[in-house]
């Protein structure tokens, strides 16, 4: 405590809160480096991975409507030609 106050004493108040404000800026700084980007390195991968499977269930949902929309052409078709034959 009292180089603090000699700090404050020698060099000014502005100085100490500089320096203090610099150390909260390298704290953050190396938080964020070494825990944060790990793990948000490893969410990128798994939001990659779940995006490509939304899109290959897109695709099926696309191929399942397409093959839904012929059958029933189809159906319509044969009935038509039923209720022509008669």
């Amino acid at each position: 405590m009292e180089t603090i106050i000699e700090i404050v004493q020698d060099y000014g108040f502005s100085v100490l809160l500089s320096l203090g404000m610099g150390y909260f800026i390298w704290y953050v700084w190396k938080y964020v480096s070494d825990q944060l980007e790990p793990i948000i390195d490893k969410q990128h991968v798994t939001l990659i991975k779940l995006i490509d499977q939304i899109r290959m269930l897109d695709q099926d949902q696309i191929r399942l409507k397409q093959k839904l929309e012929t059958l029933m052409e189809l159906r319509e078709k044969e009935k038509n030609d039923k209720d022509i034959s008669n």
